[in-house]
């Protein structure tokens, strides 16, 4: 019993979710699978409004559901794909894309991790560079006078 239980939950395990959508309810499959798969990879790059960290494709959220259905009218009316991303984002912001375009709108969002990540491994460098000569600049330090007879005095009565 014990195995035929470890097995039910192994199989479970191994057969979750296979990756297609699971949002997407039956009324909203079009007919022409050529224009669903359209769909479908449309779907995955737009932003679901409501939950912000999943796509339209994934989500159960009512604006979602309205979202995946106003990109299936507009593909059965003869858009292209660039044309329905068009249409969202004039409607919705870029916010609704996953992946932003690269405009001069979104440089910044673009090139601001990679420029603090080289800023921050420079700092680090030249940190590291300044603590390095510091610690040679001591060691080579001469004595003056004083201290050597001083040393020489300490040495002589140990």
């Amino acid at each position: 019993m014990r195995r035929l239980l470890i097995a039910i939950v192994f199989a479970f395990a191994l057969w979750g979710p296979n990756g297609d959508a699971l949002a997407v309810e039956p009324g909203e499959i079009l007919k022409d699978p050529a224009l669903e798969q359209r769909a479908r990879e449309l779907s995955k790059g737009l932003r679901c409004l409501v939950c912000q960290n999943q796509s339209i494709d994934d989500s159960n959220a009512p604006l979602a559901k309205d979202l995946r259905v106003l990109v299936r009218e507009r593909l059965t009316a003869g858009d292209s794909d660039d044309e329905v991303i068009d249409f969202v984002v004039a409607r919705y912001g870029e916010f609704v894309l996953l992946n932003p375009r690269l405009t001069y709108q979104t440089l910044v969002l673009w090139l601001a991790a990679p420029v603090l990540l080289v800023l921050s491994i420079l700092t680090i460098y030249l940190a590291y560079r300044r603590r390095a000569r510091q610690t040679r600049s001591k060691s080579t330090e001469k004595l003056t006078p004083e201290e050597q007879a001083r040393l020489n005095e300490l040495l002589e009565d140990s």
